[in-house]
């Protein structure tokens, strides 16, 4: 009897085990052509197909868009999503803020890279030392969109760690598109715009607007674009999240052969009057790719725990992403 009992309770555990995985994943991503691997995900179902090789079949999957890095935490920490994107300063952010709490963050893998730019109509701005009082950037999240980040990293860089904040009083929040119809209609409050591809390669058509500051000049090659995830969504769902690093791993090498591909699922998607071609055009330039592996994601952390942005300083890009993409390397 002692034996049917334990077998029972064995059996029972089993059941709430497997009852522990979602049958949701809800995903949050930004305005952008930085996440051309959701975009496949999402078309190609490959979370569902992961999901059902290792035992969890009919998963649901579902999509919000977000204008910034803070609404997609918020969202994240009330578990209203489960699976966030965005530059990689807004995993840091969240990592300095939950790591050892029970809503600890953690990435779960690259995205790939592309230049931001800050672009400006005005004359009179070549560099970021020309920025003055009368001066506004528009950008998704103030102090902790990427856009924002770097934009203080190119000021530490010029003036010292000291002066890093010298032009946070200058930027505003504004989603992409807002930013980019009020950079172009020339009658707007800001004068420059701080945003993503492909919104300003759109700005940059209008022949009155021009770059201020490329942010491959800062960063060199490192990781722009990141997804991440809780700890509690990681712990809780081993299968789902395998299925997921999978799912993503796979949609990275798919973006990587099939590019026309990926960017007619994001034109689709996105409902943006931009050419399949035109957007090919943009992607060709070596400064986009498209690729798992978290590189030079220290150099933001890094930056953002000296200046006092985050309080906690992590070791290693180990420190900010989950084990599962340990073996891909990264810095």
């Amino acid at each position: 009897m002692k034996r049917l009992f334990v077998a029972l309770s064995a059996l029972l555990i089993g059941v709430g085990a497997a009852r522990a995985e979602v049958n949701e994943v809800r995903f949050a991503q930004q305005f952008s052509m930085g996440y051309l691997q959701f975009n496949m995900m999402a078309h190609r179902k490959l979370l569902e197909k992961h999901a059902a090789l290792l035992g969890i079949p009919d998963i649901k999957v579902s999509w919000r868009t977000f204008s910034g890095p803070d609404n997609m935490n918020d969202a994240l920490l009330s578990n209203s999503v489960d699976v966030v994107s965005g530059g990689v300063p807004g995993l840091v952010t969240l990592w300095g803020k939950t790591f050892g709490t029970p809503q600890e963050v953690r990435g779960i893998m690259g995205l790939g890279r592309s230049p931001i730019l800050l672009n400006c109509r005005a004359p009179n701005l070549k560099t970021i030392k020309d920025l003055g009082p009368n001066d506004k950037i528009a950008l998704p999240a103030v102090k902790v969109a990427i856009q924002a980040v770097i934009l203080e990293m190119a000021a530490a860089k010029e003036f010292g760690d000291g002066n890093y904040a010298k032009y946070d009083e200058l930027t505003m929040s504004l989603s992409p598109p807002d930013a980019t119809a009020g950079l172009l209609s020339g009658s707007s409050s800001f004068n420059c715009a701080f945003t993503v591809p492909p919104f300003q390669n759109l700005q940059l058509r209008d022949p009155a607007i021009h770059t201020v500051l490329d942010s491959t000049e800062l960063l060199g090659d490192a990781t722009t674009t990141v997804t991440w995830t809780s700890k509690n969504f990681h712990d809780a769902n081993p299968k789902v999240y395998q299925a997921l690093v999978n799912a993503l791993k796979e949609a990275a090498g798919m973006v990587d052969a099939e590019p026309e591909a990926a960017v007619g699922y994001y034109v689709e998607d996105s409902k943006t009057k931009l050419t399949v071609q035109e957007i090919l055009g943009f992607i060709n330039d070596p400064r986009y790719k498209y690729f798992a592996k978290p590189q030079g994601t220290m150099l933001y952390a890094d930056f953002m725990q000296r200046v006092g942005k985050i309080k906690r300083k992590a070791a290693s890009w180990q420190d900010l992403f989950f084990p599962e993409i340990y073996d891909l390397g990264g810095s």
